[in-house]
């Protein structure tokens, strides 16, 4: 054990400097303090209900508090049985956020470039890189933490899978399945498909390369192991993986429900303009060498008071520090420093200047058969960036690559290139500092300065001349300007000018700012083929170059005002109308807010249950009701079979808040007069746009065997009421004197919720689009809704089984790597 710590002491020394490093960046983290995320802040309403209820030491998989009601699988639930969840815990309970989550990158991605064989030192420099690349920190500003710690473990990953493929077969596969099933814990789909694309690749090109060298026997052998590493993963998340892919095919990304409707809607996945909504521009993919060649992120923070935009202003004879105050208001109407197409961005992808210049250089010095993976993988994940803006790559994948039309905001796939260049990168430097005769590597380096040095020059010199500075959006701006300055088109095109020069202005800055740190690089690298200091000089200074670098940018968007005493985290807070709402002791009502944007509402379900709120994996149906009937026109008979109480307006002129009690809503529960069959969801949705919710159940044809239509009398006089509220318990009792179709106002969903009558289950089906329904026998019973998703409570004990098994293979890698005995020199 003490030779293991001696053997292993640089690395600890790495270690510690990692830390260091994430103590001076994120000091404020260490002294209690939080970001303060903007999705934070949303997914705070979001998962009211069940946090509220975790506080009781109860745990909820149902959640009413949003879209009228569904499963928690993607907001949030408890996953005991895995093994990687108190890994996951233990993690955040030493270190505050975000450190947790950037310690991870940085030992995963230093783990990669040991086993890439670089030295301690250069290894460190490249996690560094790999880390600090500036989306993912990005990602911890907008509050994305499960995104960020997914993409924190693609290089752990890839170096079990390398490790497996060089030989070490049972070490290798352990790692990769501990850190897949970290992987697939974090809860983020597409981050994993993503990496899994990028896998694929990694797997082709291997296959190709076994059977150029006839080792096809060694290659079979590895790839064994990691299937039963991969299976051992999926096990280890077998209740978490479960619930999502039972739960998806309801959800958004599922199969439409209808063939005709007003609303455009895909057969199958997300609608296509939605996945394409954040697509990477073409020109803006230089912004991994150019930071703020399109401007940085949205509005005009980047901006000080030499602005040209304050000078027009100033020479309008508008005072200096009223002028700073109008250019800020201009961010309201739509003008940014960000000038491409995306709806808004925190900020750009920037890998380094340093990183992008050693990214081509590898290309035409490292030996290693992985060049030509890290370029496959790049340039995929570069190109599927790219969306609407390269539609006919983007549709190739789209319409027939399976599960990619799942996933939105493409442009998101640009960090698997985000991790593939610094790798190139680093494997480029070790390259010159294992060659001996360097005459050949200097003559490259000296054309790769020529090339990415020129043309970082002539952006510094002319950035105009590639690029026009201008958003799409240019023409209409200057319209509207001219309209809000009283018609005078002059001064309104002068502030256009003036924003488009500041957008020159600012890419103009990070292009001399990335020339010289290029210059400085390949001095550094002449230095060391020049002999003027040796390999670990030369790391150290590549670490220090590229940390500050990294920093600096990083700094723009994560700094430390960005933090914020965690008692200073802002909370939606009550306004007149919620506090008189609030006063309704009633367990299970809805609120409509028409202030807000139905599929956006941050607000109302942070106090009460909600017909609107967030989720990327909301329920389809609900979703279609929502586009159907409550868009163009609100349905006041959809409203009241939701048991929507009250209803939240503003005052058109004054935008004043009202609210007005629904005297109409059907309640909890009600018995109906009749039932109305359909043949399809169209014909349903038809007919809910009009019909009397309290007197008529909907009710589509294939449920028609779970109605005994000859036992169904009407009596005026039966009651049901709700008794006991929990999101996933909830108790009614019925009284009547004949047998009767019964509708509960809440949301419909057929994989886990059970209904018992005086304790014995019953069938239940679906009516009125998304609600449930019931025949209930004559007499006075007891009827409850009981959410026990198999697939949850089930998968949890495969869970289990499959934790039990990883620790055990962690056990043994730990014992073997301990015991091994240092190599004879």
């Amino acid at each position: 054990m003490g030779n293991w710590f001696k053997r292993n002491g640089t690395h600890f020394a790495i270690i510690g400097i990692f830390i260091a490093i994430c103590f001076f960046y994120f000091t404020p983290a260490f002294q209690g303090k939080t970001l303060g995320q903007n999705d934070v802040t949303r997914a705070q309403s979001t998962q009211k209900e069940i946090m509220d209820y975790r506080d009781k030491d109860t745990t909820i998989l149902w959640t009413n508090q949003i879209l009228g009601g569904m499963p928690a699988f993607q907001i949030w639930a408890p996953y005991p049985n895995n093994i990687t969840t108190h890994i996951i815990g233990g993690l955040k309970a030493v270190f505050p956020s975000p450190i947790d989550t950037v310690l991870l990158f940085l030992l995963g991605a230093y783990l990669l470039f040991c086993v890439l064989k670089l030295n301690p030192w250069l290894a460190a420099a490249g996690a560094i890189a790999v880390t600090f690349s500036s989306y993912n920190i990005i990602l911890l500003v907008a509050g994305h933490a499960n995104q960020a710690y997914a993409i924190a473990f693609f290089a752990p990953i890839l170096a079990g899978i390398i490790l497996t493929l060089r030989g070490k077969y049972f070490t290798g596969a352990t790692l990769t399945a501990l850190f897949l099933a970290i992987e697939i814990r974090s809860n983020h789909i597409q981050m994993t498909y993503y990496l899994l694309l990028a896998i694929l690749i990694l797997v082709i090109f291997e296959v190709v390369n076994a059977i150029r060298t006839k080792t096809v026997p060694a290659f079979l052998k590895a790839l064994a192991y990691l299937g039963v590493a991969t299976l051992l993963a999926l096990a280890v998340n077998a209740s978490t993986l479960w619930s999502t892919a039972e739960y998806s095919n309801d959800t958004i990304r599922g199969k439409s429900n209808l063939t005709k409707s007003s609303v455009k809607e895909p057969g199958n996945g997300l609608d296509k303009d939605y996945a394409y909504e954040w697509s990477e521009g073409v020109g803006e993919t230089f912004t991994v060498l150019v930071p703020n060649l399109y401007g940085g992120g949205s509005g005009l923070a980047a901006l000080d008071n030499n602005s040209a935009v304050v000078k027009a202003f100033v020479n309008k004879g508008i005072p200096e520090d009223q002028a700073v105050g109008y250019v800020q208001q201009l961010a309201g109407i739509g003008i940014s420093t960000y000038w491409g197409d995306k709806q808004f961005t925190e900020g750009p992808f920037y890998f380094g200047a340093i990183v992008c210049f050693l990214f081509v250089l590898g290309l035409f010095i490292v030996k290693d058969r992985i060049k030509w993976w890290l370029l496959a993988a790049a340039i995929l994940s570069v190109l599927l960036s790219y969306g609407r803006n390269f539609i006919f790559f983007s549709d190739l994948f789209f319409n027939y690559f399976p599960l990619y039309n799942k996933f939105r905001a493409v442009e998101s796939i640009m960090v698997i290139a985000a991790l593939c260049f610094p790798v190139m990168a680093f494997l480029a430097i070790n390259e010159i500092i294992v060659t001996k005769d360097r005459t050949e590597i200097f003559k490259k380096l000296k054309i790769v300065l020529y090339v990415i040095g020129g043309f970082t020059l002539l952006l510094a010199v002319m950035p105009d001349l590639f690029f026009s500075f201008k958003s799409p959006q240019h023409l209409q701006i200057i319209q509207y300007l001219t309209q809000a300055l009283k018609g005078d088109a002059d001064f309104a095109n002068s502030i256009g000018n003036a924003i488009v020069q500041d957008r020159i202005g600012l890419a103009r800055a990070d292009a001399i700012r990335s020339l010289v740190l290029i210059l400085i690089t390949f001095g550094v690298l002449w230095a060391f083929i020049k002999q003027k200091f040796n390999a670990t000089v030369l790391s150290l200074i590549l670490l220090a170059v590229t940390l500050v670098d990294m920093w600096q940018i990083d700094k723009r968007y994560l700094r430390d005002d960005s933090f914020v005493a965690k008692a200073d985290i802002q909370k939606p807070q009550p306004r007149e109308v919620d506090t008189f709402i609030l006063r309704d002791k009633d367990p299970d009502f809805r609120v409509i807010d028409l202030t807000q944007p139905l599929k956006q509402d941050a607000i109302t379900p942070y106090f009460y249950k909600s017909i609107g709120g967030y989720s990327a994996a909301r329920l389809k149906r609900y979703d279609e009701l929502i586009d159907n009937q409550m868009t163009k026109s609100l349905n006041q008979d959809v409203l009241d079979m939701l048991n929507t109480k009250y209803v939240i307006t503003a005052n058109p002129k004054t935008q004043a808040l009202s609210m007005q009690t629904n005297a109409t809503a059907c309640g909890h529960a009600w018995f109906v007069k009749s039932v109305r069959y359909v043949n399809n969801a169209d014909q349903e949705m038809q007919i809910i746009s009009s019909f009397t919710p309290k007197d008529e159940a909907i009710v589509d044809k294939k449920f028609r065997s779970l109605i005994d239509e000859k036992q169904t009398i009407v009596d005026p006089a039966a009651t049901i009421t709700l008794t006991s509220y929990s999101p996933d318990h909830m108790v009614y009792q019925s009284g009547s004197t004949a047998t009767m179709v019964a509708v509960f106002s809440e949301i419909y969903y057929d994989k886990g919720w059970k209904m018992l009558i005086d304790g014995v289950e019953k069938p239940y089906f679906r009516a009125d689009y998304v609600l449930r329904a019931a025949q209930i026998p004559v007499g006075n019973h007891k009827i409850e809704f009981i959410f026990h998703p198999a697939s949850y409570y089930t998968g949890e004990g495969i869970s289990l089984a499959g934790s039990i098994l990883l620790v055990l293979a962690l056990g043994g890698v730990v014992y073997t790597e301990t015991k091994k005995k240092p190599v004879k020199k």
